[in-house]
C-alpha cells in the first residue's frame, strides 16, 4: 500500500497544481486541505467552467485557502506570474489522448514539451522549492506520440536539475499506469457495453498496470516530501489480465477479440530494460535514479537495493496481480453512475 507519509512540511507553504481541475488535481486538493496546514493551493488550469464546479465542491474553509488561476500550460508569461512566492509544483497538465495525438501533433508538442520547459523556467526564476511531473507508462520505450511527448518531457524534467545552478529548485518526475475508473478508461467502458452482451477484447493476453486514484496522489505527495532531484519514482502496482476484467465486470457476456489499435502496446512496461541498471528497490515503490554523483550520496542515506541484472518492470513479468475479489471492491467503490448500478446489481452498494 502506497502512503503520502506526513504532510507537515507544506505547513504555511503556497502549493501549485498545473492541471488542478482534472481527476488527480481533485484528488489531490482534497488531501492537501484535508492533511496538511498549507496556506494556499493555487488550481492552474484552463477551463473556467470545471474551476467553478471544482470551487462548487469545497466549503467555505477549504475555500479561503484556495486561489484558481486561468492558464495555459503554454504561457510562459502566465506560469511566471502564477508561481510567484509558490514553494511547491505538481505538473499534472498535459494532453494524454493518444488516438488525438497521432491527428493533432503540435498541439501535443506544444502543450507536454514546451509546456514542460515554461514549467521549468518558471520554477527556477520563482526559486520554488521542489517540482514533481507526472508521467505515463506510455512513456516507457514509447510507441506512440503521446508517450514520446512524455518521454521528452521527463527528460527535461530530470535535466531541470542541472540548469538550477546554485538555487535551491530541485524536480523530480512520478511515473504510473492506467487510473482505475478514469475518464476514458477501460472500465467503465466495459460497464457501458454489458448491456449489449458482447465485450470487445483488442488481444487476449492483454495486460496492464492497475492503480487507484487514491495511490496516485499518494505517491505524488511522498515524491513531493523525500525527492532529492533527479528521479524517476514508479509504484510497485499490480497487473491485470484484459479478460479477467471483462469476465469479472461481466460474466454473461460474450467477448470479441478485435485487434490492437494503433499505438497500442500487448504489455505495459514502467521500468524497460536499460532503465533497470539504474532502478532502486523500495518496498513500495522503485526509483531510476538520476546519473548525478551528488544523488548517489543522498540515496546512500535512504537505502534501497539496486534491482538485478537485466531487470524490467512490466505488466506481463508482475509479481502482484490483481485478484477477482480486488477488482470487485474496486469497481464498487468507484464514482461513477455505471459502476454504482453495476455494485446495486451485486448487492455491494
Amino acid at each position: 500500500m502506497i502512503h503520502p507519509g506526513p504532510l507537515d512540511y507544506l505547513k504555511n507553504s503556497r502549493v501549485l497544481i498545473t492541471g488542478g481541475t482534472g481527476s488527480l488535481g481533485k484528488k489531490l486538493t482534497e488531501m492537501i486541505l484535508g492533511g496538511s496546514k498549507a496556506a494556499t493551493l493555487i488550481i492552474y488550469s484552463r477551463d473556467e467552467f470545471k474551476q467553478f464546479q471544482m470551487q462548487q465542491a469545497f466549503t467555505a474553509a477549504e475555500n479561503s485557502r484556495l486561489r484558481f488561476f486561468l492558464g495555459d500550460v503554454r504561457d510562459s508569461d502566465r506560469l511566471k506570474r502564477a508561481m510567484e512566492r509558490v514553494d511547491y509544483v505538481i505538473h499534472a497538465a498535459a494532453l494524454k489522448q493518444v488516438p488525438a495525438a497521432e491527428y493533432n501533433p503540435f498541439e501535443f508538442v506544444k502543450t507536454n514539451i514546451l509546456g514542460a520547459e515554461n514549467v521549468i523556467n518558471a520554477a527556477l526564476d520563482n526559486n520554488v522549492k521542489h517540482v514533481v511531473a507526472l508521467s505515463t507508462d506510455k512513456a516507457a520505450n514509447p510507441i506512440n506520440l503521446y508517450g514520446s511527448t512524455k518521454l521528452c518531457s521527463d527528460k527535461l524534467f530530470v535535466s531541470g536539475n542541472s540548469y538550477a545552478g546554485t538555487r535551491s529548485t530541485r524536480f523530480s518526475v512520478v511515473r504510473y499506469g492506467n487510473v482505475v475508473g478514469s475518464r476514458g478508461s477501460v472500465i467503465p467502458f466495459f460497464l457501458a457495453k454489458r448491456k449489449e452482451g458482447v465485450l470487445p477484447i483488442t488481444d487476449p493476453r492483454m495486460t496492464r498496470f492497475w492503480i487507484t486514484l487514491e495511490q496516485g496522489a499518494a505517491l505524488v505527495l511522498n515524491a513531493l516530501r523525500l525527492m532529492r532531484g533527479g528521479e524517476i519514482w514508479v509504484p510497485r502496482i499490480p497487473s491485470m489480465r484484459m479478460v479477467d476484467l471483462a469476465r469479472v465486470i461481466a460474466p454473461d457476456c460474450k467477448q470479441t477479440v478485435v485487434g490492437i489499435r494503433p499505438g497500442e502496446k500487448l504489455h505495459e512496461v514502467m521500468i524497460p530494460v536499460d532503465d533497470g541498471r539504474m532502478a532502486i528497490k523500495y518496498p513500495d515503490h522503485f526509483i531510476i535514479k538520476p546519473s548525478f554523483p551528488w544523488w548517489e550520496r543522498w540515496h546512500a542515506r535512504r537505502g534501497g537495493q539496486p534491482c538485478a541484472d537485466g531487470f524490467y518492470f512490466g505488466s506481463d513479468n508482475n509479481s502482484k496481480w490483481v485478484t477477482d475479489k480486488q477488482l470487485v471492491q474496486m469497481i464498487a467503490r468507484l464514482d461513477l453512475p455505471e459502476a454504482r448500478e453495476w455494485a446495486k446489481e451485486r448487492g455491494l452498494a
